[in-house]
């Protein structure tokens, strides 16, 4: 291993240690070094966890109970309704990248962040983690989300303790979320007192000694929970879950536990690995691929140009979902303006066609059409022998083929359809599309993973996979789609409430302790721990936890039974009002912004959906204020809390030099091996990947095949299955404006898109106000005054936007295994808007005094 620049400090985040002949090479199989054992989860986890129910949340009154809005106010905004859009990106594209980047940013400011973000020597985006290409990347080599994304990090507006002390967190949670993100980036950390309610400054040392002061009052190191976000780096992340571990608990909740979870708990027994399988370059190669539950235009719009490429080199491809997207229908790259040939087609015409096959599945009808598919696979292979079913890879590979055989063949095609909503005609393009084919790469996304059996889903593709031998080769695998910057990175740092025995010892070892080897709670877990208080403090390092997890008043009334939360955060977000008795507001680096310590102009890095990890500098300068990085937040807490009962040394020296965290990174983490050398290589390096390579690191050497259970459930009559989607103007919990344009819709989030024959079943005209009620085994909530948009969706299934429509979504109702909540898998009934009677709470209460 290189040697550790703590003892030279100069080495911090040089440049021109790059060398271009270390890129990895397009085309090429890139060379990743051995894959580590597999992530091996629990084997039955749900007998672990709190199986007890939580009354349902009085949602539609809690704004008469509580001054501080946990929801967002159900002011309706202004619906202007257009035709569904037919085409993604083009030159609106880059009009409102432009215009986000220079009304937020300015026009310096917000083009050079521009012009930094994803480049080899720049900043990662802090949007999603779609892969960077290992070679040539153009100047502008980012999407319109994230441009929005580093326009929000490069705000030139401040937030600052003015700001808090003119505004009661009570009138702050009035606001939309919009304008609470537009408020402008935190600048100063601040503190709310018991009793007070507002938010006032506090020096950093008293901060860091508050924070000890609780942490250290606790019976014990489980009341306590430490919440990430996916778009912390590697580095913070890693210390993160060290302070936990040495503060003495597993209680590491993340964003991924409601989102890809589902998708570590199906890849991991089944081939060894919780991560996707492919690189980007076999998105090109594929001969077909499969795009299930995912709407790339508004969520991963890069992925367009992926798609692109591979059209034209003779891919086909079939879109699964209950709604169709612009993204999966036409694409016209704003790129292609850039080359003469195709630049009046990009302005004027349609762009490249994505979609050569639409299956409209109904929700969570996924599993039923994945078994149609193999069901007409295994028919045309008794009529073409060894031409369909890759039976040598079965064979040298695979072991539970026969019994999955069994289970899809045994299944009625009239459960298929029924379940799927697709005919078996329908089916059959598709399975005609993959007969012959081996080069098929599926890309899923939270439609899939958020079903009540997302890993089931997921287990079906894999099988589909195995069948055909479409694993371990160029053009062919796995991809789940994650969503932010470095969700997958962080678990591979550590976060996680269930690690592996391996991971802890060589953590202990590295660093001279024993860590906790219990398992700890999970996103569910802990909203749930909250809301019975058995948890007294909450230590959130980024996200929205109350803007992204289910039933969000019941994660309110958790915060509010809480001694302390703590926030870290770039700019306001709802969940920094519903506070505990004590709340701190810590701001603290986005990736856009430049990192000074000791040692000189750090870096960080990002791991992304291919498993590459590549590194992050930033190139803004921070407004003033008293912003400090994650990591040296991190470290203070941590020399506070912990004292003597940790390496003080160590943890000034990792804040004064990045690299020093790396250097413990590579002896703890399989594959980070001379990380520092490595991550100055340009464009990064890739992890280990078993799968990838054919070495499936399961517990029995093989890649498994799985026999799932196909179920049926029955809907009362009236009722419908709601899904919970993104707006194009908003990533994960941030909400950039009220417009969602690919669907028609302006100047409103406050919409439930239905199908217009149940509208008509139920005497609903379009723009009619409603109310949404969720039912979960005899369970009610409301959410009032939505507007009801026709839309083509299936029959019995609906759509809005969250986190307007989380409080319908039960802390409950969980995906068995992973603990995911079914956001994706709602059972609703709507109603005509009723008028609501009586005051807001906060205006009830300045009328009686």
């Amino acid at each position: 291993m290189e040697e550790s620049p703590i003892n030279d400090p100069g080495k911090a985040g040089k440049q021109h240690e790059q060398q271009a002949q270390l890129a990895p090479k397009s085309g090429e199989r890139p060379d990743q070094g051995t894959a580590p054992t597999n992530d091996h989860y629990r084997p039955d986890p749900q007998m672990e966890r709190d199986q007890s129910s939580i009354p349902p949340p009085d949602v539609a009154n809690a704004q008469y109970h509580h001054p501080v809005l946990a929801q967002p106010p159900a002011a309706l905004t202004g619906l202007r309704l257009e035709e569904p859009a037919k085409v993604a990106a083009g030159i609106t594209a880059v009009i409102k990248s432009m215009e986000f980047s220079w009304s937020e940013g300015g026009l310096s400011r917000g083009t050079r962040g521009l012009l930094n973000m994803n480049q080899k020597d720049g900043f990662d985006c802090s949007s999603c983690a779609w892969p960077d290409p290992d070679e040539h990347r153009s100047v502008a080599e980012f999407c319109e989300n994230g441009a929005k994304a580093t326009a929000s990090d490069a705000d030139e507006r401040a937030a600052g303790p003015e700001f808090f002390a003119r505004h009661s967190l009570a009138e702050l949670s009035r606001m939309t979320d919009r304008d609470q993100n537009n408020a402008g980036r935190l600048t100063h950390p601040l503190v709310k007192r018991p009793g007070d309610n507002h938010y006032s400054p506090i020096e950093w040392p008293e901060a860091f000694q508050l924070i000890a002061r609780e942490l250290n009052a606790l019976d014990s190191p489980d009341e306590a929970v430490f919440y990430t976000s996916g778009k912390v780096p590697n580095e913070p992340a890693f210390l993160f879950q060290l302070f936990a571990r040495q503060f003495g608990t597993n209680n590491l909740p993340d964003c991924s536990n409601m989102c890809h979870e589902s998708s570590g708990a199906a890849l991991s027994p089944t081939l060894g690995l919780g991560k996707g399988s492919v690189t980007l370059n076999d998105i090109h190669e594929a001969e077909v691929i499969l795009i299930i539950g995912q709407n790339p235009g508004t969520n991963h719009p890069r992925m367009l140009t992926a798609l692109q490429k591979a059209k034209r080199n003779g891919a086909q491809i079939i879109a699964i979902n209950p709604l169709f997207e612009a993204g999966l229908n036409h694409f016209r790259n704003p790129q292609d303006f850039m080359n003469p040939l195709r630049a009046l087609g990009a302005l004027m015409g349609d762009g490249t066609p994505i979609t050569d096959l639409f299956l409209q599945v109904r929700v969570d009808g996924d599993m039923a059409l994945l078994r149609g598919i193999m069901k007409h696979l295994f028919e045309a292979e008794d009529l073409n022998p060894g031409q369909v079913v890759d039976r040598a890879f079965i064979a040298e590979f695979t072991t539970g083929f026969e019994s999955f055989e069994q289970n899809i063949r045994h299944t009625r095609w009239e459960d298929i359809e029924e379940l799927s909503g697709i005919s078996r005609a329908k089916l059959l393009e598709a399975a005609n599309m993959l007969a012959r084919k081996q080069k098929i790469v599926t890309c899923w996304a939270m439609g899939v993973t958020q079903q009540r059996q997302g890993v089931q889903t997921i287990q079906e593709i894999v099988n589909l996979h195995l069948l055909k031998g479409a694993i371990g080769k160029p053009g062919a695998g796995t991809c789940p789609v994650r969503g932010h910057s470095n969700v997958q990175g962080d678990r591979t740092m550590g976060i996680w409430e269930q690690p592996t025995r391996v991971f802890l010892d060589a953590l202990g070892k590295e660093f001279n302790f024993t860590p906790p080897y219990e398992h700890g709670l999970d996103t569910v877990e802990s909203i749930k721990a909250m809301y019975k208080g058995k948890t007294k403090v909450f230590f959130s390092l980024g996200g929205n936890l109350l803007a992204a997890g289910p039933d969000t008043e019941v994660i309110a009334e958790g915060m509010r039974k809480q001694k302390l939360t703590v926030f870290v955060g770039t700019k306001l977000n709802r969940g920094h009002l519903t506070t505990g008795e004590t709340s701190l507001l810590l701001p603290c680096f986005t990736h856009a912004d430049v990192d000074m310590q000791k040692s000189g102009h750090q870096m960080t890095s990002c791991e992304n959906s291919m498993g590459v990890v590549s590194q992050n500098k930033g190139v803004l300068v921070p407004l003033p204020g008293q912003m400090m990085s994650e990591v040296a937040i991190l470290a203070g807490v941590a020399i506070a809390t912990l004292g003597n009962r940790t390496n003080i040394a160590d943890w000034v020296a990792m804040t004064e030099n990045y690299d020093v965290i790396r250097d413990h990174i590579s002896r703890v983490i399989p594959g980070f091996e001379n990380f520092n050398e490595k991550l100055r290589r340009p464009g990064g390096f890739y992890l280990p990947n078993g799968p990838r390579e054919r070495k499936f690191t399961t517990a029995n050497g093989k890649a498994n095949f799985s026999t799932t259970e196909l179920e049926k459930y029955a809907l009362e009559p009236d009722q419908l299955v709601l899904m919970t989607v993104r707006s194009h103007d908003q990533f994960n919990t941030t909400i950039y404006d009220y417009n969602d344009r690919y669907r028609g819709i302006h100047g409103e989030r406050r919409v439930l898109f239905m199908n217009r024959q149940d509208m008509a079943d139920r005497g609903l005209k379009a723009q009619d106000l409603i109310d949404i009620t969720s039912h979960f085994k005899g369970e009610q909530r409301t959410v009032e005054k939505f507007v009801a948009v026709p839309y083509d969706t299936p029959r019995g299934n609906v759509a809005a936007y969250f986190p307007e429509a989380n409080p319908l979504v039960p802390v409950g109702s969980v995906a068995k295994k992973s603990n995911t909540p079914t956001s994706k898998y709602v059972v609703v009934t709507v109603a005509p808007a009723h008028k609501t009677v009586g005051a807001p709470l906060e205006v009830r209460l300045a009328a009686e005094a």
